[in-house]
């Protein structure tokens, strides 16, 4: 029924007055001609009908009154009232689809069916016969038309309501269940690891103050480690308040860098590296001062994973290449070394997922991580592109699978992702 809906739109009442009228013209003009031509007054009648059919297409309890009052005027003084009939049937159509309450139609169609039956006043009871059964065509018909249009109409609009409301029920349990499993995140990171990494912090500061005597490098290793460990308690509550607010599932920027911090916190991740003893030279362009907080983020992340993992797996006095370049708006990121340090600290068992991280963030933001061997060394290198939407979630949450990383070869520079 779905064309018929579209054929009796209320939009189109116009038009559709206005081929009735055309078709009742060719009736006057062709059709009666067979007969008898039409007279004046079947004529003027007519053309009161077809006007009254167009001024009146939008409120269609007139134009049935205005039409039954055409036609039992004609009864009496015209022949051949077929125009003035069919005009009061389709009116009794237009108002059946469109009456806001049902009783109007059925009044409407109990005054067509009187006018109807005064002319059949003082007939023969055969003829008065005929005269009843054609209501069946001239008022039954529209009427069932129209009551089958209004009940498809109905249907649909109930079919639509219940599609919106059982989307509307999905997306709100989908919310709930984000809502849960980002509690059971934040709740097993603020336990878990922010009470670890907060002993491990507490612990280094207690030794610097009760070995006051220490070798000053040892020194500064203490007060870098206390140091990273405090930045470190830092953004796992950022992130722990991120998760446990429903409101911030799309606020990305609530972890992310501030742009103008960008470049300093890129120094400082390279010189995390080189007190680990990693030999880096950092090319970082001006412009990645201007970048958006979500792609900034990725950067300083993308750079602090790569440049750990060449302290970790390449080892002390590796050499390392840092470049960051902004082109057309695109972000160039890659980090490289030559693999050629001294033997890399011990890894512990099990691995991580430092390189699928870096993957499913950079997925986030519409880019392809690159990972792989360059000659004795590894390279990771990656193109954030412009005009990415910030992405649902905090950085870092992927927007869908990541694909499995390539894996390293063997060998004494083959690290297991952190």
């Amino acid at each position: 029924m779905g064309w018929v809906g579209r054929l009796f739109d209320a939009r189109d009442t116009l038009a559709r007055m206005l081929l009735l009228d055309l078709s009742g013209l060719g009736y006057l003009v062709f059709g009666a001609q067979g007969h008898h031509s039409p007279t004046a007054t079947q004529w003027a009648l007519a053309l009161l009908a077809f006007a009254a059919a167009l001024v009146f297409h939008r409120r269609p309890l007139v134009n049935l009154v205005t039409q039954a009052a055409l036609l039992a005027v004609a009864f009496p003084l015209v022949d051949d009232t077929t125009i003035n009939q069919v005009g009061a049937s389709w009116a009794l159509l237009e108002l059946t689809m469109w009456a806001e309450r049902p009783r109007t139609v059925w009044l409407a169609a109990g005054l067509l069916v009187a006018v109807d039956l005064t002319d059949s006043i003082g007939d023969p009871v055969r003829r008065m016969l005929s005269g009843v059964f054609g209501l069946t065509v001239e008022v039954g018909l529209p009427l069932l038309l129209g009551l089958v249009i209004r009940t498809t109409r109905e249907l649909a609009r109930q079919a639509e309501e219940r599609a919106a409301a059982e989307q509307r029920r999905r997306e709100s349990e989908s919310r709930a269940a984000r809502a849960d499993e980002r509690t059971a995140i934040a709740r097993e990171l603020h336990d878990v690891v922010a009470h670890h990494v907060a002993s491990m912090v507490l612990r280094v500061g207690v030794a610097r103050h009760v070995l006051p005597d220490l070798d000053p490098r040892v020194g500064e290793v203490f007060d870098d480690v206390h140091g990273t460990g405090t930045a470190a308690l830092n953004d796992l509550r950022r992130l722990v308040a991120v998760l446990r607010d429903p409101d911030g599932v799309r606020d990305a920027a609530l972890t992310a860098i501030e742009p103008s911090a960008l470049p300093a916190a890129l120094d400082a991740a390279v010189d995390r590296a080189r007190q680990a003893g990693v030999i880096v030279e950092a090319d970082v362009a001006p412009a990645v001062g201007t970048l958006d907080a979500v792609r900034g983020q990725a950067v300083l992340r993308l750079t602090q994973e790569a440049l750990t993992n060449v302290a970790k797996h390449a080892g002390a006095a590796a050499r390392a290449r840092l470049a960051v370049a902004v082109v057309d708006g695109s972000v160039h990121w890659e980090v490289s070394d030559d693999g050629r340090g001294s033997a890399p600290a011990v890894v512990p068992a099990g691995g991580g997922h430092g390189l699928t991280g870096m993957r499913e963030r950079v997925e986030v933001l519409g880019g392809r991580l690159e990972a792989g061997p360059t000659g004795a060394g590894w390279r990771v290198r990656t193109v954030l592109p412009a005009g990415v939407p910030a992405p649902d979630g905090p950085p870092g949450a992927p927007a869908h699978q990541p694909a499995a990383p390539r894996p390293r070869p063997a060998g004494p520079h083959a690290p297991e992702p952190a």
